[in-house]
């Protein structure tokens, strides 16, 4: 039945979760996150970002991030316009030396490598991918590969990947570079076991976009300065190097996204006051596992990641079966005030995708699994 043909379901109060929002990004901001912008808005909004009041919002974000996640020492916090897919060319042109590896578990881990595969100075890289849904091994790593890559968290899939550094025999090891976009935030990550974890800050820190943070590691700060020293031509919008220095600063090269700063310095503070990523992850996990243990007890839907290991615990995916019109459920839902559960656009599956960031109370989740039991009875009685 067409949504223009279709009566209108209208939920029972009681069923409804307390905030409708299960976006898998842009994701459910806290209203305590938009209280913090409308204060800003007589302080901060509308002041040069090369001023004190921006650079203390700046470096209230790096100091908040580097205890969340515990950085090593000589890591740091660096910031840039863009958001990750920015950063895939800013890695393409000043951390990728020659070659590198990427593990492709969807959409948008394809992306960065088809982002060094198109760059003309670098040579083919090594794919490893596997069915959307599935976790491939990374494997040995290629000979003369320097950047070895891969996303913590697919967002199209609802895959969650090990961050672990790979064992290598040569004389150098590559660096490991990690998109924590989906994941960082509300997964438990060791940053010491990559060189550049780095994400956009829409998801766990439930901001706007406009801004890539990266944290990097010792090793990628020197090979950002030997790749600088080079012929290599890099714009410098892009200019890695030109980042870390104005980061150095509590500024960015250009004016930054002042909002999404502000949303985000907010939300940092916000977990770090509840415990910091293990109460992040812990808070996410509760989320996941009423999700997927929901899902496996009803004969109309299934996680779509079939390995349990591999089922994120910040975006998950569950499969409906053909007879439940996956489409119908989410219109219904929309109708009554819960939105942005529809799967990834090219993923083309009958599916349920749910963000389960930390801002996402797991009591609205439970409430969200009753309304869909109660929407799929209601579709098949009609």
């Amino acid at each position: 039945m067409s949504t223009a043909s279709r009566p209108r379901l209208t939920l029972p109060a009681d069923l409804l979760p307390a905030d409708g929002r299960f976006g898998s990004g842009p994701s459910k901001v806290r209203p305590e996150q938009v209280d913090a912008l409308l204060r800003a808005g007589r302080t901060v909004l509308g002041t040069s970002h090369r001023q004190a009041p921006v650079r203390d919002l700046v470096r209230r974000v790096r100091e908040g991030l580097t205890r969340l996640f515990s950085l090593p020492p000589g890591y740091e916090v660096v910031l840039g316009n863009g958001g990750s897919t920015a950063f895939w060319d800013v890695a393409t042109l000043c951390l990728v030396r020659e070659r590198s590896q990427h593990l492709v578990l969807g959409e948008f881990s394809a992306k960065f490598a088809q982002a060094v595969a198109a760059a003309p100075f670098l040579a083919e890289p090594v794919l490893v991918g596997a069915e959307p849904g599935t976790l491939p091994r990374l494997g040995d790593v290629a000979a003369g590969v320097d950047v070895v890559a891969w996303p913590h968290n697919e967002t199209s899939t609802g895959v969650v990947a090990p961050v672990v550094r790979p064992a290598t025999t040569g004389a150098e090891a590559p660096l490991v570079l990690v998109d924590g976009t989906s994941a960082a935030g509300g997964v438990l990550v060791d940053v010491a076991q990559t060189d550049a974890y780095y994400f956009a800050p829409q998801k766990s820190f439930a901001a706007d976009g406009g801004l890539w943070i990266a944290l990097l590691s010792p090793a990628a700060l020197a090979r950002v300065a030997e790749l600088r020293a080079t012929s290599r031509w890099v714009p410098a919008s892009l200019d890695l190097a030109i980042a870390v220095e104005n980061s150095a600063k509590d500024q960015t090269y250009n004016t930054p996204a002042v909002a999404t700063l502000v949303m985000l310095a907010d939300q940092v503070d916000w977990l770090l006051a509840r415990g910091g990523l293990s109460w992040a992850a812990a808070r996410t996990a509760e989320s996941a596992a009423v999700v997927y243990d929901w899902a496996l007890a009803r004969a109309w839907a299934a996680p779509f990641v079939a390995e349990e290991a591999a089922r994120s615990p910040v975006v998950a995916t569950v499969d409906l079966d053909p007879a439940v019109d996956a489409v119908a459920v989410q219109d219904v839902l929309r109708d009554n005030g819960i939105v942005d559960v529809f799967p990834y656009r090219s993923l083309g599956r009958n599916q349920l995708r749910i963000g389960l960031f930390p801002a996402v109370d797991p009591r609205d989740v439970r409430a969200l699994t009753a309304c869909v039991d109660h929407v799929v009875e209601a579709l098949r009685e009609g």
